[in-house]
C-alpha cells in the first residue's frame, strides 16, 4: 500500500511548501518546498522510491541524500499520524 495523507488531514500550498493540518488535534505541520514535492508526488501515486527518483533527478548535487531524506520525512508523517501506509 502506498502512503497517503490520512483522511482527517488537509494540504494546502503556501509560498514556501505546504502546510498540513491534523483536523483532529488542530495542530498544523509545515513542509518547505521540498517536503512539499514529496507529499504532492504521493498524492499522485508515486511509491517513496519513485519520490526519491523524481527528487533526484531534480537535484542531482544531492542525490545521495534524497532517499534518506524521504525515508525521515515519511517516519515524521507517520509518527505524528498524518499519513497511513
Amino acid at each position: 500500500m502506498k502512503p497517503v495523507l490520512a483522511p482527517h488531514v488537509y494540504a494546502t500550498d503556501t509560498d514556501h511548501g505546504l502546510v498540513l493540518l491534523d483536523e483532529r488535534s488542530g495542530r498544523y505541520w509545515q513542509l518547505n518546498g521540498t517536503g512539499a514535492a514529496v507529499v504532492r508526488l504521493l498524492e499522485e501515486g508515486k511509491t517513496p522510491g519513485e519520490a526519491a527518483a523524481a527528487l533526484q533527478r531534480r537535484y542531482p548535487d544531492r542525490a545521495d541524500r534524497v532517499s534518506s531524506d524521504v525515508d525521515q520525512l515519511l517516519s515524521a508523517l507517520r509518527r505524528a499520524g498524518l499519513v497511513i501506509a
